[in-house]
């Protein structure tokens, strides 16, 4: 029997549940959960999806979802159904990536600096080492990475926060630079089992695509909102073509991925 909603690991799936103007309330419930503790988020705005290089030898970057939050921070948000080789080395580009474009264009103004200041000059000199620290004053970078499938590189866990921190102490060097992975093979809690808000929309997350309505037990409003967006009945035509689309691409590489799997292990 065909689910009632969109798949979220199709990349137009997730689109359609996060990545549109009417979904960014439930983007906001969703990452103010993720960041729980750490930081609350007002509001959002959607940004352009493509990072253009201006390198000719580059070919850019296509983001699932990058936005920028009310008070300055930038978000990537990426759905991979499979894995490929060298995932970790992506998502740590992406984040750098938009690090990067956030560094203001140095001034190409030489100032002169004495080797002796003159007197009266050192003030002078002290509001040019402030205006030179300034010009790498970062905002935070945020790269969500909500995965279909198990990283060799990450603990055997669902979630995994990464930070720049003292490898000795664990201090946290940098707060501007996060990263979370969620690994959703070992999201393994029933709905039962699932006592707040952000574990009961993995759940949903993770299961709705076998869902023909919405589980009683979900009662929060927000739960409401994201049958309203992720019902196939409420999608144009359009819309609803390219899913379809998606879906195909999405079980031919579930297929090829289990006989893979299932070669493997009768080679031994």
């Amino acid at each position: 029997m065909s689910s009632r909603f969109v798949n979220p690991f199709t990349d137009l799936g997730f689109k359609i549940i996060f990545g549109q103007p009417a979904s960014k309330d439930l983007l906001i419930i969703l990452l103010n959960e993720l960041l729980s503790g750490e930081h609350h988020i007002e509001d959002l705005t959607f940004l352009d999806k493509e990072d253009r290089s201006e390198n000719i030898h580059d070919k850019g970057i296509i983001y699932d979802l990058y936005c920028r939050t009310s008070t300055g921070e930038y978000i990537i948000v990426e759905m991979q159904n499979r894995w490929h080789s060298h995932f970790l080395d992506r998502t740590l580009y992406y984040v750098c990536r938009a690090v990067s474009r956030q560094m203001e264009n140095p001034s190409s103004k030489e100032v002169c600096v004495p080797d002796t200041p003159l007197e009266g000059d050192c003030g002078l000199l002290r509001e040019e080492e402030a205006s030179y620290g300034l010009r790498y004053r970062l905002p935070a970078v945020y790269g969500i990475f909500l995965m279909n499938f198990k990283e060799d590189g990450l603990e055997s866990k669902f979630r995994t926060d990464t930070v720049v921190s003292d490898r000795d102490s664990g201090r946290v060097v940098n707060r501007n630079f996060r990263q979370i992975y969620l690994q959703f093979p070992y999201f393994t809690k029933e709905l039962d089992e699932c006592s707040t808000l952000s574990d009961k929309l993995m759940y949903a997350l993770k299961n709705m695509n076998n869902w023909n309505r919405m589980p009683d037990a979900l009662k929060e409003q927000v739960f409401s909102h994201l049958d309203r967006l992720a019902a196939k009945a409420h999608l144009s035509e359009g819309d609803r073509i390219a899913y379809d689309k998606a879906v195909d691409r999405y079980n031919v590489s579930r297929i090829v991925e289990n006989d893979i799997r299932e070669q493997a292990v009768a080679e031994g």
